[in-house]
């Protein structure tokens, strides 16, 4: 039996999921005098979902740790009433000791026609409540950071799996082939399980997601040797043009090999990033009404760019809050609260209104929340921990509350609820793969279709579970 040249080939024999799509469309020069190598295909070239959708781009604002719902978005008198008593209910296990009720020190007031109650750490965003879905009811699998970080990124808690946004690139490419499809931003350092939060796993290589560390400003810094000085373009373009021919031939006598595919694609794309990326990250070229009314700051900057990435079609952009987990708040959660959200608050309600009036937010979907919540009860401090501190709160994986915006979401809406001191989700629950599940129709995809053949399996982002929220789509 002879088998298939490549890898591609395999596919559209046998017909499995979306590899059997041939790639289409050549990689185009934008503005760099031909195409690059003939007959070459790029694995990000835009694709079809597999049926019509309003979304075409997803920016996910990561707040890493773990924000609490029941000081953000979702109220509970109950828990005022209650603060410095014990529940008259059993606390849940979570990963630490926890006490009596603790009292959200925030307050809440509604906002817009729908009414919807915000926190006042989030009182730019409640103005945009009206285009915000938010969900109350959401729960993941384990209170630990680790895996529910795999969980909310990757669709599985233990093995390695790819990224949401390798998936959704897979499924679609990106419409700008001089950028990455898929960028994560994360300043300072990286978040816990570090690269693991957006990789590409068994999927190629060129769906991996591209680590930009926002905390620079110069471009130079921001994107590693992203120019090359001793060379001007034409002469790099030849240079490459040899290179890839030769790795164009040692792959043709070897058969398909992903990971040198995939070092092919990244060279391409590392050339074509010199005439974009420095455009595509520098804010200052933006009207100086615009970057006041993000404001000043990392998290104003990076959000600033976001709407630049997918304003040139970039796919997928993850935006991290910072390395480690800064939303882990077990002690001093007021101030961590306030400080955290004073920093995202006012950038995160602009990027909502300009995407708005850029006609851009009916096509970009966006996510905000973190890998679970925070408990109603206050922790108990323990040895070597908490430095003897009782205000803060433990991990909460029973309930917690993320929200979406855009891209077909029907906004102005509450989808679910926690119990009366916001312990567990109880009314409408939502898990993480239903949550995915969403998503991908929102991006026009049927989730239990959306596979890759790896192993003898059929993988998908949702593995074997996943229900789409109806309730959620306009």
């Amino acid at each position: 039996m002879l088998l298939p040249a490549s890898r591609r080939e395999f596919l559209r024999r046998s017909g499995f999921g979306l590899g059997a799509l041939a790639l289409p469309g050549l990689l185009s020069d934008a503005g760099l005098s031909r195409p690059v190598l003939a007959g070459t295909q790029s694995p990000m070239a835009p694709r079809q979902p597999q049926f019509p959708a309003k979304a075409k781009h997803v920016i996910h604002i990561f707040c890493n740790g773990g924000p609490s719902h029941v000081d953000t978005f979702d109220p509970k008198p109950k828990l005022n009433e209650y603060h410095g008593k014990e529940l008259p209910t059993q606390n849940l296990k979570t990963e630490r000791k926890t006490g009596a009720a603790l009292g959200s020190p925030f307050k809440f007031q509604k906002y817009g026609e729908s009414g919807i109650e915000v926190s006042d750490l989030f009182a730019n965003v409640g103005q945009c409540i009206d285009d915000i879905a938010v969900i109350r009811s959401m729960y993941a699998e384990v209170p630990n950071h680790e895996p529910s970080l795999m969980l909310m990124n990757c669709g599985e808690a233990r093995q390695s799996r790819p990224s949401f946004g390798s998936w959704v690139t897979y499924g679609l490419g990106s419409e700008n082939q001089n950028l990455p499809g898929f960028i994560a931003m994360c300043p300072g350092g990286l978040p816990i399980t570090e690269s693991a939060n957006w990789r590409s796993s068994f999927l190629p290589g060129a769906f991996q997601g591209t680590y930009v560390d926002t905390k620079e400003t110069d471009v130079e810094k921001l994107i590693a040797d992203i120019r090359n000085k001793q060379l001007p373009l034409d002469k790099q373009r030849k240079q490459l043009d040899l290179l890839q021919t030769m790795n164009r031939r040692h792959l043709e006598e070897r058969g398909a090999d992903p990971a040198l595919e995939a070092r092919i694609h990244s060279f391409e794309l590392a050339y074509r990033m010199q005439t974009d990326a420095a455009d595509a990250f520098d804010i200052s070229r933006e009207p100086k009404h615009i970057q006041e009314m993000y404001g000043k700051g990392t998290h104003a900057r990076q959000l600033l760019i976001a709407r630049r990435l997918v304003e040139r079609g970039v796919r997928f952009v993850q935006l991290w809050h910072g390395a480690g987990q800064p939303w882990d708040n077990h002690d001093d959660l007021e101030v961590n609260h306030r400080k955290l959200a004073g920093q995202i608050d006012q950038p995160l309600a602009a990027l909502l209104k300009d995407l708005k009036q850029r006609g851009l937010l009916d096509e970009t979907l966006i996510l905000w929340g973190g890998e679970f919540g925070r408990t109603p009860v206050v922790e108990l401090p323990t040895a070597g921990s908490n430095q003897g501190k009782i205000n803060g709160r433990d991990h909460n994986h029973w309930g917690f509350t993320c929200w979406m915006a855009g891209g077909g979401v029907k906004g102005g809406q509450v989808h679910g609820a926690t119990d009366e001191f916001g312990f567990a989700a109880v009314e409408n629950r939502v898990s993480v793969h239903d949550l995915h599940a969403t998503m991908l129709r929102l991006l026009g995809f049927d989730h239990e279709k959306l596979t890759y053949r790896f192993a003898g399996r059929d993988f998908r982002l949702t593995d074997v579970y996943g229900n789409v929220v109806d309730a959620l789509i306009a």
